[in-house]
């Protein structure tokens, strides 16, 4: 049976990515690895999935030479990341170090103790930047200017991977993820936090309400984090070694436009009303895709709508949060 070790299994993403071997009906002896252990129930994969967890900081060297060493997985998909723009810039030096000390610490190991292990390296359209109308779509080829500590520590990423895959003959495939959504997101990302704000006020019986928001003029490409992951499982079976890929949908919503989806979809009258301290410094107006590369090399393309994505994202915080129990159809 293939190994594989997921770095940050207790996130948004890891949960999906089990969920996605899940239902393909791969068998697979998993090892996830976190800072905490995660609050969702992997038991449930067990006829499928055998996954043991370990509770690890990953900034730890011995640690994850230890892990690795012992393990020897055959592939390694490293979410672990503090993947919020905005954290970054209220923490920089945390945020610098757990998105580029951690990643090398991982990648240094598995090119000591197991040099034929695939590794998926996931980083972010954080890293383009500021990118001109002319250029967009946004293509792999395109310069990398980014206006955020995220942003600089995912293009550090990148580089050890460039540096690894060519000093070493590291198998390291590389991605640029844009804005991914979907259930079981945490409420502190934009999307999630746009949905709750709105729950809330039909929760009081309201037809119409106000949320306070940043600038939500600002454009991205949106993509359901379940097409993500069968985009990155692609990857780790068929990618080029040391190759760059997108993963977008090459459509770009304004945030305003997604709330009044939101609102739409919950039969409300929204406005919004911005609050100066929640506007990021620099922030990119706007960021849409190309997702050509990757669908030449793996055939890979998005498939689940953005209003399927609303309608599910809705549904699960409902369930979630044990609401007033009428979910939308």
């Amino acid at each position: 049976m293939e190994k594989i070790i997921i770095t940050g299994i207790s996130g948004f993403v890891g949960h999906h990515f089990l969920q996605y071997l899940y239902d393909i009906r791969k068998e697979m002896d998993v090892l996830g690895l976190d800072i905490s252990m995660p609050l969702y129930n992997t038991d449930k994969y067990g006829d499928i999935l055998q996954i043991s967890i370990q509770k690890v900081d990953l900034l730890d060297v011995n640690s994850v030479e230890r892990i690795i060493q012992e393990y020897k997985p055959d592939y390694l998909l490293h979410l672990a990341s503090f993947s919020s723009v905005a954290y970054s810039w209220e923490h920089p030096t945390e945020s610098f170090m757990n998105n580029t000390n951690i990643f090398l610490n991982v990648v240094n190991a598995v090119a000591k103790y197991v040099p034929t292990c695939r590794i998926l390296s996931v980083g972010s359209s954080e890293e383009y930047g500021n990118v001109g109308k002319d250029d967009i779509p946004i293509k792999e080829r395109q310069r990398l200017i980014p206006t955020s500590p995220y942003g600089v520590a995912r293009v550090s990423q990148e580089m050890l991977s460039k540096l690894f895959v060519d000093s070493f003959g590291l198998d390291i495939i590389l991605t640029r993820s844009f804005n991914h959504i979907g259930p079981w997101q945490d409420e502190r990302f934009a999307i999630p936090s746009f949905v709750r704000k709105i729950l809330d006020i039909k929760d009081r019986g309201l037809l119409k309400g106000t949320i306070v928001t940043g600038d939500i003029s600002v454009i991205r490409d949106f993509i359901d984090v379940r097409d993500v992951v069968r985009a990155y499982w692609l990857l780790l079976q068929r990618g080029t070694k040391g190759e760059i890929y997108n993963i977008c949908s090459g459509k770009g919503r304004s945030l305003e436009s997604v709330i009044e989806s939101i609102a739409t979809h919950l039969d409300l009258q929204i406005e919004c009303s911005i609050d100066a301290k929640l506007v990021r410094p620099n922030e990119n107006p706007i960021i849409i895709g190309a997702n050509y590369r990757i669908y030449d090399s793996v055939g890979w393309k998005p498939e689940i709508p953005f209003d399927k994505t609303i309608d599910d994202i809705i549904n699960e915080m409902v369930v979630r949060n044990k609401r007033w129990g009428t979910l939308v159809e």
